[in-house]
């Protein structure tokens, strides 16, 4: 039987539980037998099967994926607001022998391909447009399985591949087709979807409660990885290896996981890099006047990390007490001076003033308040971005802020047009009953709980300026669309002077 019948087969036996799944996944993929179970998450068997049986629609062609022969030790690229920043400091990396940037799958893909320096190891959608633009629709990226809104899309001509791959040159978004798992506590009772692929039983849902549900999510950078304390927008991840494993099987459609060796060389290579903001545009080097921005000085920050480093809800014992003081890089910038490089160097610095010591009404987010049984926690920028100096969670921490709401409850100020739309409806457990309309059920996804809807982590928040758009389905094209809509969501307040500063501030993270 050949590996993709194999996934075929597993994935129908899903529903005959997760742990038999897993194994005959692990043995499929040449994983240890008794670590099999243990080592593959429960979505992965359905997850690759459908993406392996997507090869029955064909791509229309097949560009090489362009690659520099090396990554410096330390290098910059350009953009839009200046230069980004890469740093590894064990030393430069030559592709040709390392395979995060070898093709082991079937489709032209690499891990290089939605994962590029100038774009914070991640893709920006100006980036990719450009790269549709030069290549006709033939770069690596622009694959149907994913890249395009469904793999059943039309892609036999030019205009045809501008249509389908529009999610992904208009926001950089990539589909996440996932198994709805068994027990799952809510119905799919309706789906607005555009594309036909959730409402299609070949590509999509086989019932309310089964089959493939079809999400479009930005790829998380492939960078800074050490301070991760949870892996993919959903969690879904137990491991980098694992990550690495299921891309490769999945996204690349490959043909035979990855080697043992080739696993640990990929989660080495992005495990060994570290990236920045470098220079502003109009404050220069952000390493300059005692200023600590840049990768060299983030990659100082990782000896210091550990989950729960400045847990806000104070439940590692070994953390520290939580501060609000997240950030401290810009501080000296302060300082009064003349110039136009001094005015853009103090407007950073106000900047992550705002962002460290303004008080924000936290309501109606799940994984807050209703966790912590409040009706308004006092909290700030860092209650939800706490790991110091870096920004993300410190602690696992699922959050629904409202952004993948649809409807009546659509987030204020971000676009969220071209995305389906889910409703759901909770059939058991504690919120039975209660309907919910949504672009992405997030983690509930995994889990299958109705207390999941919407919920997703928050991204680290360095390199911001080179991968716009933004939030997991690319709503916000800016990062003044961003602030905005944390001010209307949380009624926080800011003056224009303040949003400016706030703005300047994360593009020079």
């Amino acid at each position: 039987m050949t590996l993709r019948s194999h996934a075929a087969a597993i994935a129908r036996s899903a529903s005959h539980g997760a742990g038999l799944a897993a194994a005959l996944f692990g043995l499929a993929c040449g994983l240890p037998q008794s670590a099999a179970a243990e080592d593959v998450p429960a979505f992965a068997p359905g997850m690759i099967g459908h993406m392996q049986q997507m090869e029955r629609f064909r791509d229309a062609d097949h560009g090489s994926q362009p690659t520099p022969p090396v990554i410096p030790r330390l290098s910059t690229d350009a953009d839009p607001r200046g230069a980004i920043g890469t740093f590894q400091p064990n030393g430069a990396t030559f592709t040709n022998n390392d395979a995060f940037f070898q093709n082991l799958g079937t489709n032209g893909r690499t891990c290089f391909t939605c994962h590029q320096p100038q774009s914070g190891w991640t893709v920006s959608a100006a980036g990719v447009a450009e790269r549709f633009r030069t290549s006709g629709g033939a770069d690596p990226i622009f694959r149907i399985v994913d890249g395009a809104t469904c793999p059943s899309d039309d892609v036999s001509t030019y205009a045809a591949r501008q249509t389908a791959y529009k999610l992904l040159t208009e926001k950089g978004l990539i589909r996440i087709g996932l198994p709805l798992p068994a027990g799952v506590q809510f119905a799919v009772t309706r789906v607005d979807d555009p594309y036909n692929c959730n409402t299609n039983r070949v590509t999509g849902l086989t019932s309310t409660t089964t089959g493939i549900i079809s999400t479009y999510r930005r790829p998380l950078p492939a960078t800074n990885l050490g301070f991760l304390s949870a892996i993919m927008w959903d969690g879904r991840e137990p491991s980098l290896t694992s990550q690495a494993n299921d891309a490769t099987l999945g996204h690349a459609q490959a043909a035979a996981p990855p080697s043992s060796s080739q696993l640990a060389a990929i989660v080495a290579f992005e495990s060994g890099i570290f990236t920045a903001q470098a220079a502003d545009n109009r404050a220069g080097n952000l390493a300059d006047g005692g200023a600590t921005g840049g990768p060299i000085a983030l990659s100082l920050q990782l000896p210091n990390f550990f989950v729960g480093v400045n847990d806000p809800f104070g439940n590692n014992p070994e953390s520290v007490p939580f501060t609000s003081l997240i950030f401290d890089l810009f501080r000296p910038w302060l300082a009064p001076g003349h110039g136009d490089e001094q005015a853009a160097r103090q407007s950073i610095a106000r900047g992550e003033e705002v962002f460290n010591n303004t008080t924000i009404k936290i309501t109606g987010v799940a994984g807050i308040n209703d966790v912590l049984n409040v009706q308004t926690f006092s909290g700030s920028c860092g209650t939800c971005h706490d790991t110091p100096n870096v920004g993300d969670h410190s602690i696992k921490a699922p959050l629904d802020i409202g952004i993948a709401d649809a409807g009546a409850g659509a987030p204020p100020g971000l676009d969220i047009a071209g995305l389906p739309v889910f409703t759901l409806k909770c059939m058991q457990g504690p919120l039975q009953g209660k309907v919910y309309k949504v672009t992405d059920p997030g983690r509930a996804t995994i889990s299958g709980l109705c207390a999941d809807i919407g919920k997703l982590k928050g991204p680290i928040l360095r390199g911001l300026a080179s991968r716009a758009p933004y939030f997991h389905n690319g709503s916000a094209a800016t990062l003044g669309d961003v602030v905005n809509f944390y001010d209307q969501r949380f009624k926080i307040g800011f003056t224009d002077r303040e949003k400016a500063d706030l703005v300047n501030f994360l593009n020079a993270l």
